[in-house]
């Protein structure tokens, strides 16, 4: 993903934890708020060292998020802000599950057009 849809700053990330909604399932947790001026979603990715201790596995989980969101972007509702926050459970997906498992949040969220219902 391209610079300008991450939020790297640590006033964004508090603007988001502050001012936003939360919505969680079993290994995720996403923060939203609304940018009705903005011209494309921006994200920010936590992975906590009590997922896990080696960076490696934490890089993999956060890997596997980007590409997820890479494939979800033109689902994804363009004028929001919003956080992952992984969960222990992440640690033990694949990417296909960590896929489903992020759509599933981001579905929770209302930020997801769910167009796979005959899947």
């Amino acid at each position: 993903m391209r610079k300008s849809y991450r939020i790297k700053r640590e006033d964004e990330f508090q603007d988001v934890f502050d001012n936003g909604q939360s919505v969680a399932n079993r290994n995720f947790v996403v923060y939203h708020l609304s940018r009705p001026e903005a011209k494309h979603f921006r994200v920010g990715i936590s992975v906590g060292k009590k997922i896990g201790h080696r960076a490696n596995v934490r890089n993999r989980i956060k890997r596997y998020i980007r590409q997820s969101l890479l494939e979800l972007k033109p689902q994804i509702d363009p004028q929001t802000d919003f956080l992952i926050i992984a969960r222990r459970g992440a640690s033990q997906l694949d990417m296909a599950e960590s896929k489903k498992n992020l759509a599933h949040a981001l579905t929770l969220a209302g930020l997801l057009l769910d167009e796979e219902k005959n899947e």
